[in-house]
């Protein structure tokens, strides 16, 4: 077991509607780094993911939304899932934490629809990302480069295009998370 990340701890930002395997297997993953993963949601106690093609499981909040601070937090997970990530752009606190992320320069790992939450304007500052064509006018807008690759992994930003990448995509994350942590620590 690599306990690289032993020691930091990762907030999952979802709300209800999330596409379940999105967040599920790079949790799954960074939990055997020795990371602590926190969900984080605008639902309270429990938050419905996505599977399929109908409502999949249950999972605990850790944390509502309008009371997380992204300051308690080393890296960030904006899994994929249209209704979760409807709901998370309503609010302005998904927008603070997320900017907070852009602005530390933090790590942060965005598949699918979860894309959409980093086009924060004046935020991305030349991250490159992989955008499906639906939003990337938003990510260029807001500072982003638009790579044409299914999956880019930018200085501490990893995004994927959706479920074809999702494994490629889960490596990459524990890689990124990884070596970010490992350079920090040796600062």
């Amino acid at each position: 077991m690599d306990n690289s990340l032993t020691g930091k701890t990762i907030a999952i930002l979802v709300s209800n509607g999330f596409e379940e395997a999105e967040m599920t297997e790079p949790q799954r993953a960074l939990l055997k780094t020795g990371a602590t993963l926190r969900t984080i949601s605008t639902e309270t106690g429990l938050v419905n993911g996505w599977h399929g093609k109908s409502w999949g499981h249950y999972f605990p909040v850790d944390k509502q939304l309008g009371e997380a601070l992204g300051a308690d937090f080393d890296m960030l997970l904006l899994p994929g899932g249209e209704r979760s990530v409807a709901k998370l752009q309503q609010s302005a606190h998904t927008r603070r934490i997320v900017g907070h992320f852009l602005d530390a320069g933090k790590p942060i790992a965005a598949i699918d629809h979860g894309i959409q939450l980093l086009a924060i304007p004046g935020k991305l500052r030349g991250r490159v990302l992989a955008a499906p064509e639906a939003y990337r006018a938003d990510l260029q807008a807001a500072g982003g480069k638009i790579s044409d690759e299914a999956l880019v992994v930018d200085d501490a930003t990893v995004s994927a295009l959706g479920q074809e990448q999702l494994m490629d995509f889960v490596e990459a994350v524990v890689k990124l998370f990884g070596d970010v942590a490992a350079v920090r620590k040796a600062a």
